[in-house]
């Protein structure tokens, strides 16, 4: 099993960013070059300022969620700007100074968390609002932590930039560039600007190893505890945690490295009945859960078990499906259960989730943490499934086995032929089954077949797939061509026909 494990443990990681609705990649919450941390860049400054958006140009990426509306990004995104021979990572963050209440409070403290791991930090300001008193509150808490500071004076499109650039010189930082983030105007002279804070990214390579890691997406209905599980796991209040349903709005990844293991935790957005999803952002944050199921190795479907399976539950457990992923459910807050309602509750999960009964079940409580042990060896164990190596005459092996203790049902008085399998690939695992007339095998001796591999082979928590591919026939579409003589002695065969 030493083949199937992931690589070894790296050295400081940092954090992690999400993917935008355009369908770009989750890429890596937390990033190595060589063997020394990376320089981090924290982007601050108050709410719609246009920090996101600077995080998507530096990174060439679209992984923050971009609204022409404050208070969009909540939680930290981690990304890499790159160039020829040098790379450092940048840290999104929410508005310092906005709302005074409780989501307003735990995105500062965030946004604050970023500035302490950061080597330089690039206030952005909003030329077009012009210089405000939340710039200079900013300033002076920056000048407390002794950061080293870089001003990014946005949204200067249209605009005299000598005139932005004096309006903000009143601040006093000594390095201020003029940009427009949303038309990439100028940015290559503030990477110039911070790579002089950074002269060791200067000398580091230009690409940032992210190690092959499992890729766990965390999800389920909104305020279930997934939020709240990822910080246990992580032992820090990585992302923010709120009473308040919707909370999280990216798809936050996080590196995790526990016993030797690899992962990148996923805490995605909640989902919700699709009739109740009125707001654009809760509608690309849907669209981003969906795309971090689609690049997860393992979906872990959270469940709150005082209302055990739900219709939105069902929904999303379909959606990890037809993903193709391995899956496990974690039912949260199984302490707030009495043993009545616990027995209750496994029925209803035997009745409700008929459709996945191969998915790996662990009850947990995320907030004391009881039930994490379990839970990480069934993504260990749902991973090990998805990287099964079988040989070919193994597979077919089994396969003949099951055939012989089940015949398949006949199909107009012939019975498909199942000569041979092999295995065809990952994520899914699909076996592909070799014969004739496969193409009128029921459903119901699928499933039959699904469950005698997963079974024979220990393969609970993954889905199988199987493909039959039948044999071509030399002779299909070809017209056999009569010689002259043979039309000959078909004709006179003809006449002693009608002759008699």
């Amino acid at each position: 099993m030493s083949s199937m494990s992931p690589a070894p443990r790296a050295s400081s990681p940092l954090g992690g960013s999400a993917a935008e609705e355009s369908g770009a990649p989750i890429r890596a919450a937390r990033h190595s070059v060589d063997a020394a941390p990376p320089h981090v860049v924290a982007l601050v400054g108050r709410p719609n300022v246009g920090k996101s958006t600077l995080f998507n140009v530096l990174t060439r990426s679209r992984d923050a969620l971009v609204a022409d509306r404050p208070g969009v990004t909540r939680d930290r995104h981690y990304g890499v700007c790159r160039g020829d021979g040098w790379a450092f990572v940048v840290v999104d963050t929410g508005g310092l100074y906005g709302d005074g209440d409780e989501l307003a409070d735990l995105t500062r403290g965030q946004a604050r968390a970023a500035i302490d791991e950061a080597s330089v930090v690039v206030l952005v300001v909003d030329a077009r609002e012009g210089l405000m008193p939340g710039d200079h509150r900013i300033l002076d808490d920056l000048r407390r932590t002794g950061s080293a500071c870089v001003l990014a004076v946005n949204k200067t499109d249209g605009l005299d930039e000598v005139a932005a650039l004096a309006e903000f010189s009143k601040l006093g930082v000594p390095v201020a560039v003029a940009v427009a983030a949303s038309h990439r105007r100028n940015v290559d002279r503030l990477v110039d600007a911070l790579r002089e804070y950074l002269p060791a990214a200067a000398e580091g390579p230009s690409g940032v190893e992210e190690p092959d890691r499992v890729r766990v997406a965390i999800c389920g209905r909104p305020n279930v505890g997934k939020s709240t599980l990822v910080n246990r796991l992580l032992g820090e209040e990585r992302v923010i945690v709120s009473e308040v349903a919707g909370t999280t709005r990216d798809a936050i990844a996080i590196d995790l490295d526990r016993d030797g293991w690899r992962y990148r935790l996923i805490d995605t957005a909640g989902v919700r009945r699709r009739a109740r999803v009125d707001d654009a952002i809760e509608k690309f944050s849907v669209v981003k859960t969906l795309q971090a199921m689609e690049q997860a190795q393992v979906v872990v479907v959270m469940l709150d078990a005082s209302e055990c399976v739900t219709e939105q539950d069902v929904t999303v457990l379909g959606h990890a499906l037809e993903a193709g992923r391995a899956l496990v459910v974690a039912v949260n807050k199984w302490d707030g259960l009495d043993r009545y309602q616990r027995d209750r509750c496994r029925t209803e999960l035997d009745r409700k989730l008929a459709f996945v009964p191969w998915a790996l079940r662990v009850f947990i409580a995320a907030r004391h943490g009881s039930g994490l042990g379990e839970l990480v060896k069934a993504i260990n164990r749902a991973w090990r499934a998805t990287r099964w190596e079988v040989s070919a005459g193994e597979l077919t092996k089994a396969l003949e086995i099951a055939v012989a203790a089940h015949q398949p049902p006949l199909v107009r008085g012939h019975a498909p032929k199942l000569r041979y399998a092999h295995l065809g690939g990952h994520d899914p695992v699909r076996v592909v089954i070799h014969g004739s007339r496969l193409s009128a095998v029921a459903d119901s001796y699928r499933r039959y077949l699904e469950n005698t591999f997963r079974k024979r082979f220990r393969l609970d928590g993954a889905p199988i797939r199987l493909e039959f591919r039948e044999g071509e026939n030399p002779y299909e579409g070809k017209k056999n061509e009569l010689t002259a003589r043979q039309v000959q002695k078909r004709r006179r065969l003809l006449r002693h026909a009608r002759g008699r």
